[in-house]
């Protein structure tokens, strides 16, 4: 055996080996959670366009509203969890009280048709059984999100819209709201600048422009900033959901349906991977099926769950035009947010019970 004292460029080439093998893992892009994995969770977005920060410096009461919001949106879907409730009924609490402040587009704060009108999107998936609900261009119920899941536990069908989605939704009982309830100043004066610069109907998806440049696609894209909200969780059954719900495009054609209640676009969950919603122009999420191609990422190329996330929304939605955002947990209770713009109100809360609340980019 020889004992001989190792030549020191032969330790310096051992070590270098050593650090080639490691980097690809110190530099991965799974969400930690502190190292640990969290037994429950929930993660919020209330849109991927945000508010400039200006306009927060010189009003942060208005700021404060936002982060308010999202903290009680945070802590009623985290109580549910925290009792043993289902992720189903936390996705739901959460996105109720998005739906109830005139501040997101969604419920109360939805954006107007071309012709004046709310027509709101919805949908909610249920990971352990990978059933879903949803609801499109259905106008005057106040709390979409729960009209989706009625469907979802209800009917046999996944997707009802317009006419008949309300229908339902008066036939089960769901609160129903007048044309008035969903009035706001913001989004109303929002249309008329839009009808008077004569932009383009909200949510046609534009051909690729060769050579464009990327960040000029996203600064088109993120003309109107104030987006779809959605929520995602983890319950301590171990089971994911998803539910997204959203008002629309300003000056949309009526009759328009956007990615958010549209499974596999929006919003996606399956026990196996992960849970996400989305948010941000619905043409290019439609095309990408962007929820679902991070779960596929993750079930087929071994993908984490940040590292999936990233991918997609960096990378795929750009390559195509698009822009917008995701919030994901996985069956592990890591989470991803991701986004291409400044900002993107959103939070998360897992089961150590601290709430975090993010509004522009770190």
């Amino acid at each position: 055996m020889d004992n001989r004292p190792r030549p020191v460029n032969n330790l310096i080439f051992s070590g270098i080996l050593v650090l080639l093998v490691l980097f690809p893992l110190l530099n991965c892009s799974t969400v930690s959670n502190n190292d640990k994995n969290s037994t429950f969770g929930i993660v919020i977005h209330g849109g991927g366009g945000v508010r400039d920060r200006i306009e927060f410096e010189k009003n942060p009461e208005l700021e404060r509203a936002y982060r308010d919001k999202i903290e009680e949106a945070l802590s009623d879907g985290y109580n549910i969890l925290l009792k043993g409730g289902g992720s189903i009924d936390a996705v739901e609490a959460a996105i109720r009280v998005f739906e109830d402040s005139p501040l997101f587009n969604a419920g109360k704060g939805a954006s107007f048709t071309s012709a004046g009108t709310n027509e709101m999107d919805a949908s909610i998936m249920n990971g352990k059984t990978l059933r879903a609900g949803a609801v499109g261009a259905v106008k005057f119920v106040k709390n979409p999100i729960s009209l989706a899941k009625l469907v979802m536990q209800k009917t046999p069908h996944v997707l009802l819209v317009g006419e008949g989605a309300l229908a339902y939704a008066r036939e089960q009982g769901v609160e129903i709201a007048s044309a008035e309830y969903f009035y706001t100043e913001r989004q109303w004066e929002s249309l008329q600048r839009r009808l008077k610069e004569d932009v383009p109907y909200g949510g046609e998806l534009k051909e690729k422009r060769e050579g464009a440049d990327s960040s000029e696609k996203i600064k088109e894209n993120n003309e109107d900033k104030f987006g779809t909200v959605g929520a995602v969780a983890l319950d301590k059954d171990g089971n994911l959901a998803a539910g997204t719900s959203t008002g629309g495009r300003v000056k949309k054609r009526p009759g328009r349906v956007g990615d958010s209640p549209i499974i596999g676009a929006s919003t996606y969950a399956n026990n196996q991977t992960c849970a996400v919603s989305t948010t941000g122009l619905g043409e290019y999420h439609l095309v990408l099926l962007t929820s679902k191609e991070i779960s596929a990422l993750m079930a087929y190329k071994g993908m984490a769950l940040k590292e999936a996330v990233d991918y997609v929304i960096m990378k795929e939605l750009v390559e195509i035009g698009g822009s917008g955002g995701a919030i994901a947990i996985d069956k592990n209770g890591n989470v991803a947010m991701s986004f291409t713009g400044e900002g993107m109100y959103r939070g998360f809360v897992l089961d150590d019970g601290k709430a975090v609340v993010k509004i522009y980019k770190e």
